[in-house]
Parts: C-alpha cells; sequence; structure tokens
C-alpha cells in the first residue's frame, strides 16, 4: 500500500488521478497538486473527498516540492504538468529519496530540444541515493516504446524498422485547439523532423515529409513525419536497429491555422517588449486558445497509435502492426477527459503501479524499453488500454 503525488491538475492529471483511486489496492492514499488549486478541488469533488487528497505546489520552485514531498511522504511522484519542470521535480526526488516518474522528455523553456541527455544526466546520482526515475511513461513517448520492447523480446529475433504512428481522428469543432498543452504541442509540431536510418540523423523541414496509412477502424490518413524524443531512447536500446521514423496525423484545417500563426510570429518564443512588458507570443497565444481539458464533452471519434515493426522471426521476413485504438467519448464517460488525456495518463498511472510494486524497480533513470514488457502489456489490457496485434 502506498501513497502516490501527482503533480499537474489538467487533462492528464485528471485520467491519472481517477485511475489511480480506482486501484486502492495499490495506492492507499492519491495525492493531486498544482499551482491552481481550483482545479484540484473541481477533481476532487468529482472523485470524493475521502478519496482524493489536494494540495497546491509550483513545480518549478524547488523548495516548495521539496517541502511538499516530505509533508506527503509519497512512495512515487508522477508528474504530468509542463515538461520545463522535470529536472527541478527530478532535484527535489533526489533530495527526499523518493521515486519519480514523468510523461516527456525535458526541454528548455528557450530552445524546443527535447532530448533526454539532461534527465539522462541524473542516473549516477539516483543510482548512488537508491531512487528510482521512471521517463516518458504516457502513450507516446511511453506505449509505443513497450510495444517495442514487446516486439523485441517475445516477438522478434530482429527488429530493422520501426515507424511510430500516431493518429487522432478526433472531432471537436472548433477552428483551431490543440489536445494537449498548446505551448508544448506548437513547439513539437513546428520543430524540424528527425529520423535516424543507417546509424545517423537525418533532419528534414517540419511537416515537409508524409505518408498515408489505412488504420484499423479509422482509414485512411495523411501522416506528417516529426522528430519525437522516444526515438531517441529507442534508438540505444533497441539493438540492431537500422532506422527509426515517427508519424503524426493533422487536419488541413489544423494545418492552414498553424502557418498563419506562424506567419505572424505567433509561434515564437522568442520574447518581444509589448507595452513595457516583455511577453513571449507562444505562450500568449497558448491563453487564449481552448483549454485542452475543456474538450472532452465535444471531441467525439477515435484515436490509433502504435508501431509499424519489421525484422526477422526464425529465419524469415516479420512485419506487424501493434497498436491501441481509443474513442473519445468512451474516455470522456469514463473520466471526463477525451482520448489524448486518457492515452497519456493511463500509462502514467500503470508505470507508478509497477514502481510501488516493485515489479519496475531500481535505483537509477530508465527509459520504459529497459524493463520486461509484460506486466505492462497486461495492465494496458486490464486497465482500458487494449492492445492489437496485425500482421502485415
Amino acid at each position: 500500500m502506498s501513497t502516490v503525488l501527482i503533480i499537474g491538475a489538467g487533462g492528464v492529471g485528471n485520467v491519472v488521478a481517477r485511475k489511480c483511486v480506482k486501484n486502492p489496492q495499490v495506492f492507499s492514499r492519491v495525492v493531486l497538486a498544482s499551482r491552481r488549486i481550483a482545479s484540484c478541488e473541481k477533481i476532487q469533488r468529482e472523485v470524493g473527498a475521502d478519496k482524493l487528497d489536494v494540495a497546491q505546489v509550483d513545480a518549478s520552485d524547488l523548495q516548495q516540492m521539496i517541502d511538499l514531498i516530505q509533508r506527503i511522504k509519497p512512495s512515487v511522484v508522477v508528474h504530468v504538468a509542463i515538461p520545463y519542470d522535470n529536472l527541478t521535480i527530478m532535484d527535489a526526488c533526489l533530495e527526499t529519496g523518493v521515486d519519480y516518474l514523468d510523461t516527456a522528455a525535458y526541454e528548455p523553456p528557450e530552445v524546443p530540444v527535447f532530448e533526454y541527455k539532461w534527465q539522462w544526466d541524473y542516473h549516477e546520482r539516483y543510482l548512488n541515493a537508491g531512487v528510482m526515475a521512471l521517463l516518458g511513461s504516457g502513450f507516446d513517448p511511453g506505449v509505443t516504446n513497450v510495444f517495442c520492447a514487446y516486439a523485441d523480446q517475445y516477438l522478434f529475433d530482429e527488429i530493422h524498422t520501426i515507424d511510430i504512428l500516431d493518429c487522432n481522428a478526433g472531432d471537436h469543432g472548433l477552428p483551431f485547439a490543440t489536445n494537449f498543452n498548446p505551448e508544448i504541442n506548437i513547439r513539437e509540431i513546428t520543430a524540424n523532423g528527425y529520423y535516424w536510418e543507417n546509424g545517423q540523423w537525418v533532419e528534414t523541414p517540419p511537416l515537409s515529409e508524409s505518408i498515408e496509412y489505412d488504420f484499423p477502424q479509422i482509414g485512411k490518413r495523411k501522416m506528417y513525419l516529426m522528430y519525437h524524443e522516444e526515438m531517441e531512447s529507442l534508438v540505444h536500446f533497441i539493438k540492431g536497429l537500422k532506422r527509426i521514423r515517427f508519424y503524426m496525423s493533422f487536419s488541413d484545417q489544423y494545418l492552414t491555422h498553424l502557418r498563419v500563426l506562424e506567419n505572424i510570429g505567433m509561434t515564437s518564443i522568442k520574447p518581444i517588449d509589448f507595452q513595457g512588458q516583455q511577453v513571449v507570443p507562444l505562450q500568449f497565444l497558448k491563453e487564449i486558445l481552448p483549454d485542452p481539458g475543456s474538450l472532452g464533452p465535444r471531441t467525439k471519434g477515435k484515436t490509433n497509435i502504435g508501431c509499424v515493426i519489421e525484422g526477422i522471426k526464425d529465419g524469415k521476413p516479420k512485419k506487424i502492426h501493434i497498436y491501441n485504438v481509443c474513442d473519445h467519448q468512451e474516455c470522456y464517460q469514463e473520466v471526463g477527459s477525451q482520448a489524448v488525456s486518457y492515452t497519456t495518463g493511463v500509462p502514467a498511472a500503470i508505470g507508478a503501479m509497477l514502481m510501488v510494486q516493485g515489479i519496475w524497480r531500481k535505483p537509477g533513470v530508465f527509459n520504459m524499453e529497459q524493463f520486461d514488457a509484460k506486466p505492462f502489456m497486461d495492465l494496458l489490457n486490464q486497465q482500458g488500454l487494449p492492445w492489437h496485434i496485425k500482421e502485415l
């Protein structure tokens, strides 16, 4: 029986809190904390004050985080707020001797670079302190890493190529909105694309390369090549890999709005002077765009996220598509959030379960594919994200 402290009360934090509450055999106490205590209290009212405790914290403030952890005494801190705070919360967990989990790689606020190097540098310190950090326990990164690990450990003798395909066929009916934090989402999409092939990274202009793929339960969708941080760790830990790429789907309407915003400078992360104040255009844009947490009631359709993996089994070529399909409205009916939040929040809760139960537990800093994939795959089926394998 363990206490879990969840940092962040947006759409993903809502899902993590509800899933942890639904597993009292693992978590004896669930605490949700955020800068905005009102967001925590709203979720608490819906879940029940007898099941969910709340707290207020500025996760960018190291001393506040240390004080909160020392007061709550959790077994694990699940960080699902903005990834700018990853290192601060890792420092707080190191100082207090508490395990850490997040769903996305750290990136410096001043440059759009998603890399694990900053967090990997904590490995020796975490190892020596006897505490653990599990990085990227969302869907992508997260479940996609586990899909690849499962294929590597149980389905293939050699893996040669991986294409990670993230298709969101949901429709919220709004002219333009992002399905998770607008600032992080837009930084990710407008950055240059990268893929790894024959031992080196290849750079491409933003959204300049595309393919079409026919998704089960969705149909054909155009997919755009992007960089995503799970590729960085998979290159390290899937031996024999010759190529890995990441693709995401976007509607024409979404891309048209994004190009207009880029053309007028609203996606810039460089501060400008406005009436004597320093303003970051993208941060201002984030404040005026719809809150992703509000999209649940109006979003219809499905997501299909997974991996197309090709390699060798028993001396013969083998190719599979391993994936999950999630329905936005089914997710909303269960937890009050749409599928993008659900597919990130459920894996975060599963990762925390495996850590506190000692199934995935050893000192140091780790990515998902460094562990036996089967316990996580089993829990995906039990906790609402069933997976499928299609032979290609």
